[in-house]
C-alpha cells in the first residue's frame, strides 16, 4: 500500500471519528456533570462502572480496564473518592495483592442523584441524532471493539 493509498483508508477515517466523537462528547457532557454533581468525569467513570455492578464493587484491575484512566490515574481517582466517603477499598481474599473498589452507600446516594440527570442531559444532546435501532447497532459495535482492544491488551495479544 503506498502513503497515498493509507492516507485514503477508511479505516483511519472510521478511529479518527470516534476519537472525535469522544472529544466532543466528553467537551459536552463534562461542565454539566460538575454542575449537577460537582463530580469529575473521571470521578462519575469510576462511580458509575460501580454502581452498575452488581454487588457495587470491582477488582481495582477490572475497574483501570473498563475507564479511560491509567493505572496511576485510577489509583489517584480512587483515593480521592475514599478521601470523600464515595469508595472505600476492600483487600482480595484470594490474592493479597489484589483490591476491590465498593461503592459506598454515600457514594450510591450521590449516584443516583448524578445518573438521572445525566441521562437527561445525554438525551438533550443526543435525542433525534441516532434512531433506537442505530443506538443499539451502534452499541454492539462499540463492544465489539471494546472486546476486541481488551484481548489486544492482553499478554500474547496482537500488541506483544
Amino acid at each position: 500500500m503506498t502513503a497515498e493509498q493509507a492516507w485514503g483508508d477508511e479505516r483511519l477515517t472510521t478511529v479518527g471519528l470516534l476519537f472525535e466523537s469522544t472529544t466532543g462528547l466528553g467537551r459536552i457532557f463534562e461542565p454539566q456533570l460538575s454542575a449537577d454533581s460537582g463530580l469529575s468525569h473521571q470521578s462519575f467513570d469510576v462511580l458509575v462502572r460501580l454502581a452498575r455492578t452488581p454487588g457495587y464493587r470491582l477488582r481495582m484491575s477490572e475497574l483501570a480496564s473498563q475507564t479511560s484512566l491509567t493505572p496511576s490515574g485510577l489509583t489517584r481517582s480512587v483515593d480521592r473518592l475514599e478521601e470523600s466517603g464515595m469508595v472505600s477499598r476492600e483487600s482480595c481474599p484470594d490474592d493479597r495483592r489484589g483490591a476491590f473498589a465498593v461503592l459506598s452507600e454515600r457514594g450510591r446516594a450521590v449516584m443516583d442523584e448524578a445518573i438521572p440527570l445525566h441521562i437527561a442531559h445525554i438525551g438533550e444532546v443526543l435525542n433525534g441524532v441516532l434512531t433506537p435501532s442505530e443506538e443499539r447497532t451502534l452499541s454492539s459495535l462499540l463492544r465489539k471493539i471494546r472486546d476486541h482492544v481488551h484481548t489486544v491488551e492482553q499478554p500474547g495479544g496482537l500488541g506483544d
